[in-house]
């Protein structure tokens, strides 16, 4: 393994003007292919965003009837999608420091379990609190049974933000993890024999290294929030999303308007992150071994463990059991055939691993441009990436329909499995940049002048030095974009090849004609799926970690 022997200036934190490493790394001219390969990227990722200004501007809209739409659902979006990212922030990261550095029993099954509701469908995971929550739902009979007396109706804000936070924290999940997993505990631990409770090292030496991915990850939930139509509405919560979808047909100038409102909303929160991810370089702190003892937890262990279960409980057993009770009543009366279900299965696999694997591959040389070199190119394709997420699927599959339909040669790949991919992954390339660039700060400035100053070629270093510490957060971010598209709709209904059918489509068609035991069991099968997926290609690490210093704990 190449290894230096590390600096003093190392000890600085992430981010310090004076540490030497970063800002050498960082003042050194970004290479012209990474700029030419950026700018390619953030032409594909800005397309959609000037499709919606060009018919907003072609439509006409009148700036008045607009303001009187959206003013109301542009307040109360903001609202939710400010409360939803602070509380899965919280939840995401406290959850990640249980798995990543307790011994919390179960740790292998909850890994898993924790991330899982992220692949429900927002329609049918509200559907399914909606039905929870109501006279006779498995909910509502829990509550009962204790003498609690749950709400008369679901809905409004506070569900909406409950059911909202509990299907988008592992969006803060996953990235921190991965992160976690390149910190050095050593230093925290430095920390506690100086004198520091755990809650203060954790607070004053792990939290701000940890920053930068809770704030990827806050963002992706910001703008998932803002996008997001059927869980909303379901739930009784009028955003602007309800603005786009009920106006497209009858008035595409005020749809198309409310769509831009709800671009530069993402754009103004995406280029704010960007200014601030912009000034953390490399961090220094980052090992490719280190020695992981994991933290004994003592009195806290039950608390702990109330937690975790408590949010597995809510976010995952609540709904899968709905589901199942759904299915269950179909497979009995024989209304549901599992056979018709694999072709959809496989094709959900096949598109969700391209989408993921190819989003990693194009977002990456982005995160390194904004990492490594400080260039406005760089900060405005991340910015063009991050805002992708936040424009409705069906606004982002319009507008490939609209390119493919009026460009010469395009013609020749609507409806193909390329073009589908590509909405993919410009859909839910957000997802993979805010990964890619926490990977990207996991590899020490002084590790690659090292490797350099041996003569190490590029392929040596990218296999020897960079990729070791970088294969988590990569990982992860190919894991998010997985999760996203195996649910994906309105960019599958509208771009799909012919006889091209997915896990969500099906879902889809069955929910909309009223067969919920079909819905449920093609969502049963889809949460199945992504679960071993999961597994296997993000979480599979492993367990036990080596020997090294002494154990520490967190209650005294």
């Amino acid at each position: 393994m190449i290894t230096a022997r590390p600096s003093l200036q190392a000890d600085r934190p992430p981010g310090d003007p004076k540490r030497r490493g970063s800002k050498s790394g960082r003042a050194r001219q970004a290479p012209r292919f990474l700029v030419v390969f950026a700018v390619g990227v953030g032409l594909v990722f800005g397309f959609p965003g000037l499709f919606v200004l060009y018919r907003s501007v072609r439509l006409g809209a009148q700036l008045s009837s607009t303001f009187e739409e959206v003013r109301g659902p542009l307040w109360r979006t903001v609202l939710l999608a400010v409360s939803v990212s602070v509380s899965a922030a919280v939840i995401g990261t406290f959850l990640a420091f249980l798995l990543a550095r307790t011994q919390l029993p179960g740790k292998r099954l909850l890994r898993v379990l924790l991330i899982l509701p992220l692949v429900f469908p927002s329609f049918v995971g509200a559907a399914a609190f909606v039905t929870s929550w109501a006279p006779g739902g498995l909910t509502y009979e829990v509550l009962t049974a204790v003498g609690i007396n749950p709400p008369r109706r679901f809905r409004g804000f506070v569900p909406a933000w409950m059911v909202l936070t509990l299907f988008t924290y592992p969006y803060v999940l996953l990235p921190v993890l991965a992160r976690f997993r390149t910190l050095r505990i050593s230093l925290e631990e430095s920390a506690r024999l100086l004198g520091n409770s755990s809650f203060a090292a954790f607070r004053r030496v792990t939290l701000p290294q940890l920053r930068p991915v809770v704030a990827a990850g806050s963002l992706l939930v910001f703008l998932y929030v803002i996008s997001d139509y059927g869980a909303v509405q379901i739930l009784g919560y009028d955003t602007l999303t309800r603005v786009v979808f009920s106006t497209l047909l009858s008035d595409q100038a005020v749809s198309f308007s409310a769509a831009f409102t709800v671009l530069a909303l993402a754009w103004l929160v995406a280029s704010q992150e960007r200014k601030a991810s912009a000034r953390v370089g490399a961090d220094d702190k980052a090992e490719p071994s280190i020695y992981r003892r994991p933290v004994q937890l003592g009195r806290a262990k039950v608390p702990a463990l109330m937690v975790a279960w408590s949010v597995v409980i809510a976010a995952f057993v609540t709904p899968v059991a709905t589901l199942l009770i759904w299915s269950g009543r179909g497979l009995s009366a024989g209304r549901v055939d599992l056979s018709e279900l694999v072709g959809p299965t496989l094709t959900t696999v096949l598109a969700g691993v391209i989408t993921g694997v190819l989003a990693i591959l194009i977002v990456l040389p982005v995160a390194v441009l904004g990492v490594r070199f400080s260039t406005g190119v760089g900060r405005v394709a991340g910015t063009l990436v991050v805002a992708g997420f936040a424009l409705p699927g069906v606004v982002i599959a319009l507008a490939f329909v609209f390119w493919a339909l009026n460009f010469p040669g395009a013609s020749l790949l609507y409806q193909t499995l390329p073009l589908l991919i590509v909405a993919y992954v410009v859909h839910f390339g957000a997802q993979a940049l805010g990964a890619g660039e926490g990977a990207v700060r996991a590899v020490p400035d002084r590790l690659r002048e090292a490797s350099r100053l041996l003569d190490a070629s590029p392929l040596e270093r990218l296999t020897r030095v960079e990729l070791p510490l970088m294969r988590p957060g990569l990982t992860a971010g190919a894991g998010l974009v997985l999760l996203s598209t195996v649910k994906e709709l309105p960019a599958t209904l509208l771009l799909a090849p012919t006889g091209f059918e997915t896990l969500a489509t099906e879902i889809w068609g069955s929910f909309g004609e009223g067969f919920y035991a079909a819905a449920a069991t093609s969502s049963l099968v889809l949460i199945l799926v992504s679960g071993v997926l999961t597994w296997w290609l993000v979480l599979r690490e492993p367990e036990e970690a080596p020997a090294g210093p002494p154990e520490v704990s967190v209650v005294q």
